[in-house]
């Protein structure tokens, strides 16, 4: 038998911790609290994240069973963000579209509505950064977000990202129509 995947043997630790947050890979029943909270911030996640509105309890659990396959794999890594104080899950965020060998990776993030505003997003994206530079040994990390989604940009800019460009008419939006896509950067040798 060849090892057809060496990056399965990659010590990738489970979790990691910022000040107010456990940031942990995904197990097995998280997938009901995924949906809950997609659920209860649907108005505000439905215009960049289309997936939230045809979520079920099932579905959701399967993208999770996937997820924590994917992080085994080490092909995606998604995380949960939880409240240490209460053990509540308030969010997802992740380090995909990974490119091992250039050690790039993409930093994605969304919020329950009632955690939204109090900082946590950019506490788990300024954890995430530290793991992936520390642990990961990243030459490069990427936010993208819609160019009408300024809470997301802002997170991105309060984290030390660099604007790089605007892509035109980069993506279709909920509504099927073309959008912009902003990338964020930071760079090893410049940013870190």
């Amino acid at each position: 038998m060849g090892n057809d995947n060496p990056l399965i043997l990659m010590d990738i630790p489970e979790s990691l911790e910022s000040e107010r947050l456990l940031i942990r890979a995904p197990q097995w029943g998280d997938g009901a609290a995924v949906c809950q909270a997609a659920q209860e911030s649907i108005g505000e996640l439905r215009p960049w994240m289309p997936w939230t509105s045809r979520l079920t309890p099932e579905d959701s659990e399967a993208s999770v069973r996937r997820s924590r396959l994917e992080f085994l794999e080490r092909s995606d890594l998604r995380l949960m963000l939880i409240l240490k104080e209460s053990g509540q899950f308030i969010g997802g965020s992740g380090l995909h579209r990974i490119h091992w060998e250039a050690r790039k990776f993409e930093i994605g993030y969304w919020i329950h509505t009632a955690w939204a505003g109090q900082g946590l997003v950019t506490e788990a994206v300024e954890a995430i950064t530290r793991f992936a530079v520390t642990q990961l040994q990243a030459n490069r990390l990427e936010i993208r977000c819609d160019a009408r989604n300024e809470r997301s940009a802002g997170v991105a800019r309060r984290s030390g990202f660099t604007l790089e460009g605007i892509l035109r008419n980069d993506q279709l939006d909920v509504d099927g129509a073309l959008r912009d896509t902003m990338v964020f950067s930071k760079v090893r040798g410049v940013e870190f």
